[in-house]
């Protein structure tokens, strides 16, 4: 059985939305990541780390989307260049899948995504794709959350975790690290 990972940045009141300010990020705070906050490399750590643990990605569509026509050429995101991927959506045509980035397959439900991690393989890494985490989490699909907690209140947009009624869920903290800027990396499985 396959681990399904979310892994990205947060706010402190649960914000996930536009978190790089770059293009098809509308927030109004949009680039809060990078922004009035001092470099710690050593804060940055986890995305190295999650490197030797990724064999496949997972986007919902809008991430997907923003993602496929600038990761592909990023050097920042050269190590993912090969790497499956998978995009959640009923919506995206065949035909709109990015060129030279991959084996890319579309999944059209979330019962899709229960079937690809029942299967063999490595951890899938969901990254961005709010929407899409929230649906897999209500539907017990996630087993780890690595996040980057950022010192800062956006008020408004995306979340990563609905307000619906549902049952709880239990998490256990697998690690933990806070840093010199006030980011704090939260890493946690879900307990079953």
């Amino acid at each position: 059985m396959r681990t399904l990972v979310y892994t990205g940045f947060m706010s402190l009141d649960g914000v996930v939305d536009s978190p790089g300010g770059g293009p098809g990020e509308e927030h109004r705070s949009g680039g809060w990541v990078f922004k009035d906050l001092d470099f710690v490399e050593e804060a940055w750590s986890l995305k190295a780390e999650e490197l030797a643990d990724t064999t496949a990605l997972m986007f919902g569509r809008r991430s997907y989307e923003a993602f496929a026509p600038v990761w592909p050429g990023s050097q920042d995101h050269a190590a993912y260049k090969e790497l499956p991927k998978y995009v959640v959506s009923t919506t995206l045509p065949d035909d709109a899948l990015v060129d030279g980035w991959g084996p890319t397959t579309i999944l059209r439900s979330t019962e899709d995504v229960a079937a690809l991690k029942d299967g063999e393989g490595g951890a899938i890494f969901i990254h961005g794709s709010a929407e899409l985490a929230r649906r897999l989490s209500d539907e017990g699909l996630i087993d780890q959350y690595h996040l980057l907690v950022f010192p800062v209140l956006l008020g408004a947009g995306k979340s990563l975790f609905g307000r619906a009624d549902r049952d709880k869920h239990m998490l256990t903290l697998r690690e933990s690290e806070n840093y010199s800027n006030g980011i704090l990396k939260l890493v946690y499985d879900v307990r079953r």
